[in-house]
């Protein structure tokens, strides 16, 4: 059993003394009190997040933890600090406790003091003062870190930032509930269509058809592909659907390619100016007047792009969490996952999972949505329609696992310069968690840098 917070007594080198920790003694020993009068507390409190390591005192903690051990067995009508003063004994008996952490003149004192209404208040006051507990000992680490000769500002400010988040606990939000009362908003849902408060337009008819409306918050999207197929090229594709026309907030993340790169394919997509024309400074005057039309539109979308090399998830994540609060973040696409920084593991496949799962976790945890490009095998160039398939995300099978909706980009002309169907791509929903699975086809207008329906060619 834990008797103390990990953050709280973590040793720290060269750190300054530990202040004071905040506590409330009369709460603690009102609870302890009340628990041993009315057992099924432990049950009922713990039930609303109630945390037993949050006392600071040990002997009120033990006693909680003895009615938890002998709560079922406790006959009718026993006198029940005894019986705690008996599990108490026991534990010190096999080992458990070196010394007694309540006499039994206290366990007395405590049984007649009891008030079982006021244990609700005095559990509430026992978890503020921990969560109070939790941001002084985070304090004092960020004040360590701050002052060590090995501050490194942009491990150090995420691994902080990262560490804030732990110190307050999931509460009442993880409590159970009833499926039944969950039923008047399934009823609701039912009967009303989605709109871009509920879903993000993917911008394709045919997808957002698919997906009920587009892509949902906490939903991890993995679009695969082989080299040069046009991944980039369809993740800006989304996020203009998102942020330029629809007004949602939306990150890309570019670990490939610069912010003037993507400046260029965005322009040229909302413009309908040659992107080749562009990059050699030959646009006309026509098309320069597209541009400016273009930008004026973009310039108020609330489209965030970083280019930073070397991203981690704690950066992400620190980055993600700022957004979130000051533009209401609600799209993130990353560009792409293999050359993402990760984490220390035995094997590039286990570090790459453990990254996919970081994401899937990243979207439900700010009920965004997480768009991830990847990176295919060759298994496609070894097949004879050149088709690629779930099975051919490099390097982790956990990318399928953890994906709500997985597609795939296949164009045929990529593989044969006459090929029929040159100018066509093909989404390959290959996973859609909940929801069918199909083959949408689309126009790829690779000097406009842009996928686009086909009842729009």
């Amino acid at each position: 059993m834990t008797t103390d917070t990990d953050l709280w007594g973590t040793p720290l080198d060269d750190a300054p003394a530990m202040p004071l920790r905040p506590a409330d003694p009369d709460a603690e020993r009102i609870l302890a009190a009340a628990v041993m009068v009315r057992t099924d507390l432990v049950d009922d409190l713990a039930a609303q997040g109630f945390d037993p390591a949050d006392f600071t005192i040990d002997r009120y903690r033990w006693i909680w933890y003895a009615v938890e051990e002998i709560r079922t067995s406790l006959a009718p009508g026993s006198i029940r600090w005894e019986a705690i003063d008996r599990q108490l004994q026991a534990w010190l008996a096999d080992g458990r406790m070196t010394t007694v952490p309540a006499a039994r003149d206290e366990l007395a004192q405590l049984y007649t003091e009891a008030s079982p209404a006021s244990a609700p208040w005095a559990a509430e006051r026992i978890t503020k003062k921990a969560v109070a507990a939790r941001l002084v000992a985070h304090g004092h680490a960020v004040i360590a870190r701050g002052n060590s000769a090995a501050f490194d500002p942009d491990e150090d400010v995420a691994a902080a930032q990262l560490e804030l988040d732990n110190v307050v606990r999931v509460g009442a939000d993880s409590e159970t509930i009833l499926a039944g009362s969950l039923m008047a908003g399934v009823l609701e849902r039912a009967v009303t269509p989605p709109t871009n408060e509920h879903r993000i337009p993917t911008g394709f008819l045919d997808l957002d058809s698919l997906f009920c409306g587009g892509w949902a918050p906490g939903q991890l999207i993995v679009i695969g592909a082989r080299p040069a197929m046009g991944k980039t090229t369809a993740a800006l594709g989304f996020a203009r659907a998102a942020a330029i026309h629809n007004g949602i907030p939306t990150l890309v993340e570019s670990l490939e390619m610069g912010r003037d790169e993507l400046a260029n394919s965005i322009g040229s997509a909302e413009a309908r100016v040659p992107l080749h024309h562009m990059k050699q400074g030959t646009v006309d005057d026509q098309g320069a007047l597209r541009l400016a039309k273009a930008a004026a539109k973009i310039g108020p979308a609330p489209l965030h792009i970083s280019d930073a090399p070397g991203l981690s998830m704690p950066a992400l994540r620190a980055k993600v969490r700022h957004l979130a609060r000051t533009a209401g973040l609600r799209l993130v696409i990353i560009d792409y996952l293999q050359l993402m920084q990760a984490p220390k593991a035995e094997s590039r496949q286990v570090a790459v999972s453990e990254l996919s799962r970081q994401m899937k976790l990243l979207a439900k945890e700010f009920g965004i949505t997480v768009i991830i490009l990847a990176q295919l095998n060759r298994g496609p160039e070894q097949r004879q329609e050149k088709l690629p398939q779930v099975s051919d995300l490099r390097e982790s099978g956990s990318i399928e696992q953890d994906a709500d909706i997985v597609l795939l980009l296949h164009r045929p002309d990529a593989y044969e310069r006459e090929s029929p169907r040159a100018g066509e791509a093909d989404f390959i929903v290959g996973k859609h968690r909940g929801g069918p699975t199909s083959t949408i086809t689309t126009a790829f207008q690779g000097h406009y840098a842009r996928f686009v329906d086909m009842a729009n060619t």
